[in-house]
C-alpha cells in the first residue's frame, strides 16, 4: 500500500484519521494559503485543501496526500480562526442564538499519478444563546484560539451547541464518511 500523508498541523485531524485506523504520517509543513477570496465557500474550501495538498506533495514521489480546510459561514460571511481573545469573543457572540454552517473542503492527491479528488461537506450548527459571562469563561480556557469559528464542538465548546444537521466529524475538521468514499477511488479501504 502507498504511504499516506496527512498534510496538516491539526491534532484533531490526526486523531480522526487514527480513529478510523489509517496508517499515516503527518507533514505539518503545509502552507496555509487562505488568500483565495471572492469564491463561493464550497469552491474556496476545496481550492484551499488542494493547495495544501500540493504544498507538501513534492516531498513524496509515491504517496497519497490528504489535506483539508475548515471554516464557518454565518449570515453570508466566512469565519475562520480567531487571532486574539477579543476576536474570539466577537466570533462567539456573533454565533450566539443563531445557526451557522461549517464547511470542510478536503483533497486526496496521488503524487505519482497526480490524480486529485477534492470534495466539500457542509453541516449546520445551531447554537444556544451564550451569555457574556459564558463567553468570557470560555475564552479564558484558550480553546477558541485554535479553532475555526472560535469553538471546539469536541471540547468545551460542545456546551454551546443545541444540535447539528449533518456530519459531526465535519465540524471537528474532517468528514470521515466522505473521506472514506474518496479514498476508495485510490484503492484504500477503511473497512
Amino acid at each position: 500500500m502507498k504511504k499516506i500523508v496527512l498534510a496538516s498541523a491539526s491534532p484533531r485531524r490526526k486523531a480522526l484519521l487514527e480513529q478510523i485506523c489509517l496508517k499515516f504520517t503527518v507533514d505539518a509543513r503545509v502552507r496555509e494559503d487562505t488568500e483565495l477570496v471572492g469564491q463561493e465557500p464550497h469552491q474556496l474550501a476545496r481550492e484551499i485543501s488542494l493547495k495544501k495538498a500540493e504544498s507538501v506533495a513534492s516531498g513524496y514521489p509515491d504517496a497519497i496526500i490528504i489535506a483539508a480546510d475548515t471554516f464557518g459561514v454565518i449570515d453570508g460571511c466566512m469565519i475562520g480562526k480567531p487571532h486574539s481573545e477579543s476576536e474570539a469573543r466577537a466570533m462567539i457572540a456573533s454565533l450566539s442564538g443563531k445557526s451557522h454552517t461549517v464547511i470542510t473542503g478536503f483533497t486526496v492527491l496521488d503524487t505519482l499519478t497526480r490524480k486529485a479528488v477534492s470534495r466539500s461537506v457542509e453541516t449546520t450548527v445551531h447554537m444556544k444563546r451564550i451569555t457574556t459571562s459564558e463567553i468570557e469563561a470560555y475564552v479564558k480556557t484558550g480553546e477558541p484560539l485554535d479553532t475555526a469559528g472560535a469553538y471546539a464542538i469536541q471540547g468545551l465548546g460542545a456546551v454551546f451547541v443545541e444540535r447539528i444537521e449533518g456530519d459531526y466529524f465535519n465540524v471537528v475538521g474532517l468528514p470521515l464518511c466522505a473521506l472514506a468514499e474518496v479514498l476508495k477511488e485510490f484503492g484504500i479501504t477503511v473497512l
